[in-house]
Formats: structure tokens, sequence, C-alpha cells
């Protein structure tokens, strides 16, 4: 591979479809000893997010704490 003028460098199809770089996907170039690395930028998600529908109830949450305490 070789960096163009603009500094731009294409990554091989094959290497691309095995790695899930799709088109708009943002990589962060990490630096190394030997180089860099790149690797696909993790999107944090947040624990309110992670967990949101998870009881499965149609009810608000103070009247599931309401259900939780017995009364």
């Amino acid at each position: 591979m070789k960096i163009g003028e603009r500094g731009q460098l294409t990554i091989p199809k094959d290497l691309r479809e095995k790695y899930g770089l799709l088109p708009n996907i943002e990589v962060e170039l990490i630096p190394e000893n030997s180089g860099l690395l790149i690797q696909k930028k993790v999107r944090h998600t947040s624990p309110i997010k992670r967990v949101y529908g998870i009881l499965k109830k149609n009810i608000s949450s103070d009247d599931l704490i309401e259900e939780m305490r017995g009364r």
C-alpha cells in the first residue's frame, strides 16, 4: 500500500469486508511503538440505554418501585 499525495490510504476490499470497515465508519489511529494501529471507533452506550426496557412492564418507575415495596 502507498499513501497518496493528500494523505489518503486505500484499505483493500478483502480487509474492509473482513473487519467491517464500511463507508462512513469512524476509525481511530492509535500510536504504537512499531507504527499505527487502525481500529474502529467504539461508541460507548450509557448504562441507562443498556437496561432501558429490560423489565418489559408498561408502568411508571414510581409505580414499579411501589410494587417492589409491596404497597
